[in-house]
């Protein structure tokens, strides 16, 4: 963070105080929301969960359950995010099979967390939206 008339110094050594570590942290999520469409996309997809909970008023348990998706699928992909930086500084511009296979897996740790998600969320409103549907027939 630069201060008035410092300029930017790229930070070498451990951070001084929790707050310093809080900002690199904020920085970091800013950093993947921004930079990742698959973040945005599950950003929004998530809000979108927390609505249809709030409309069909979920149980303690069932927020519970939504949350963890939620966030599993976003540390997932934070994950993601860091595993194809580190391949892509290591490996730069050139093609690595290991880079690649480290990829793959990171990206199927995704898929399997947004499964979950997918799953949750059947579980949680198939039930109420049926029952919605079928009072109004």
């Amino acid at each position: 963070m630069a201060w008035k008339n410092k300029p930017e110094q790229p930070q070498v050594g451990k951070n001084h105080s929790f707050w310093q570590s809080w900002l690199h942290a904020w920085t970091g999520l800013k950093t993947v929301v921004r930079e990742e469409r698959n973040m945005q996309t599950h950003l929004l997809l998530g809000a979108v969960a927390l609505l249809a909970g709030w409309f069909f008023g979920l149980t303690i348990n069932g927020w519970l359950w939504l949350c963890l998706a939620i966030f599993l699928v976003m540390l997932c992909e934070i994950n993601n995010t860091i595993a194809e930086n580190i391949c892509d500084l290591i490996t730069g511009p050139h093609y690595q099979p290991l880079a690649k296979k480290v990829k793959d897996i990171a990206a199927g740790a995704v898929v399997f967390a947004a499964a979950f998600a997918v799953l949750v969320g059947l579980i949680l409103f198939v039930p109420k939206i049926w029952q919605l549907i079928s009072t109004w027939w």
